[in-house]
């Protein structure tokens, strides 16, 4: 099985059977994303550590194409756990990605699977897709 058929597979995964798409009965922030070009929206809600410093619990609900449920189902695997410190490098080196820049291995080990959206700019009708969640997580913890 070739590595891209491995990330289609991948995201397929996420977008049909996602665990992460569920509202929280408790959480410490909320937010809504919209794509007006397409129509695709994620609300995501977030709880917070006591100290407020660690993302304890994240999910999503929402509308769209399987890129955008995927994308978020995703980055909420890869940051569950992070601090906040961490989430916002994290979404930087993932829009860093996006843009074509270079990342180090480093930063694709930090990606998680993530990793899966390395090519979606060869895309361009997709990359807000992909973006969605990401921006809206990252207005909510700026």
């Amino acid at each position: 099985m070739e590595e891209l058929d491995i990330y289609n597979e991948l995201v397929m995964e996420h977008a049909l059977n996602s665990r992460n798409k569920k509202e929280l009965e408790h959480f410490d922030s909320c937010e809504l994303g919209h794509n007006p070009n397409c129509g695709d929206e994620i609300k995501i809600e977030l709880k917070l550590s006591e100290d407020k410093k660690r993302i304890e619990e994240m999910s999503f609900t929402g509308h769209g194409c399987a890129v955008s449920q995927a994308s978020a189902s995703i980055m909420i695997d890869t940051l569950r756990g992070k601090t906040l410190e961490e989430a916002k490098e994290i979404i930087l080196i993932y829009l860093k990605m996006i843009r074509r820049e270079e990342i180090t291995k480093e930063e694709e080990v930090k990606l998680q699977d993530a990793v899966a959206f390395k090519n979606i700019s060869n895309m361009p009708a997709r990359v807000k897709c992909a973006l969605l969640a990401w921006h809206t997580l990252e207005s909510m913890i700026k």
